[in-house]
């Protein structure tokens, strides 16, 4: 994860309290509130189920909750669907447009629902389609039309951007190209809602994000702090050419020492990585190709929930 610069006011623009939503016996929603700041993007991220899918409609203001409450840029979305339609722009997963439709007509003809939309052209140009105006929808490739939905998003001039599983089948480079245009939608001002069930893109894109498992949300921090809180188990690995590094075993925070030739994995928790540097070294015991294993989001989400995120998985 790299450092990214944070546009924040100090201000919500969205606040979710208590969020809770039921089909017949099903508990699809339990209890969910989060807060959304002015200028971030922000991750929701889960499985298929979780739930994810379901709050962010009701934050839309597609479904209404059966309890709690939600205000976004201070207003009910169940009561005021209209006014805030002129302020939010959605990109939903399923979105489709007829195949014979150019680039530039769709763009047109989103921009006339709203009051004051943006100049189109230059969404064009910001989304990278300038080339593409006069191509149909069904020419495009996956990584252009995500881009071309990604301008429909914005053609209303938002505040707020709601991108639902928006890089699923793009090949890597068009993922990256998506990415960077997300990066640049921020600058601008924009809020960014990013449901994704990658852990990467949420852990490279994303200033907080919100892990929601079985209708509740089981973490909720910048990426980089779900990753830390986690109290389980990486490794660090060296070829040791001299020495014995059973007696590591007994160091604070190691779980585990196996040997394999010269190839030595130490598994631990917290920061048993310095304690056992700090013993090869005193110890006089010279060690090369050292490296510690990154933990990641999905080693947070399997500790949080029991079990991985399936890749296939991309509704709720």
């Amino acid at each position: 994860m790299r450092h990214r610069t944070r546009i924040l006011k100090g201000m919500a623009v969205i606040e979710v309290t208590d969020l809770r939503k039921r089909y017949g016996d099903l508990t699809v929603l339990d209890g969910v509130s989060f807060t959304v700041e002015q200028g971030e993007i922000f991750g929701i991220l889960g499985p298929n189920g979780a739930g994810k899918t379901t709050a962010v409609e009701c934050v839309q203001g597609l479904r209404r909750p059966d309890g709690g409450t939600i205000r976004v840029l201070g207003l009910d979305p169940a009561e005021h669907r209209r006014t805030l339609c002129e302020q939010v722009g959605v990109q939903l997963q399923d979105t489709r447009l007829p195949d014979n439709l150019k680039v530039w007509e769709a763009l047109d003809l989103y921009a006339s629902f709203y009051p004051r939309p943006a100049d189109w052209r230059q969404l064009l140009e910001q989304c990278g389609l300038h080339d593409r105006r006069d191509t149909r929808f069904g020419k495009l490739s996956g990584g252009q039309k995500q881009r071309l939905f990604i301008a429909l998003a914005l053609v209303g001039n938002p505040r707020v951007a709601f991108l639902d599983e928006l890089t699923t089948g793009l090949d890597p480079q068009a993922r990256r190209t998506t990415w960077a245009l997300i990066e640049q939608i921020r600058t601008t001002g924009v809020t960014v809602v990013l449901v994704s069930h990658f852990m990467d893109e949420v852990e490279e894109l994303c200033d907080r994000a919100a892990i929601v498992d079985r209708g509740r949300i089981v973490a909720l921090d910048t990426p980089a702090g779900i990753v830390d809180a986690i109290d389980a188990d990486h490794a660090m690995r060296f070829t040791l050419t001299a020495g014995d590094p059973a007696d590591l075993a007994a160091l604070p925070g190691v779980s585990r020492v196996t040997r394999t030739g010269d190839r030595v994995v130490v598994t631990g928790r917290g920061d048993f990585a310095t304690t056992v540097t700090a013993a090869l070294a005193r110890h006089h015991m010279p060690v090369s190709d050292l490296r510690i294993d990154k933990r990641t989001l999905d080693d947070a989400f399997v500790a949080l929930t029991g079990r991985p995120l399936d890749p296939q998985e991309s509704r709720s």
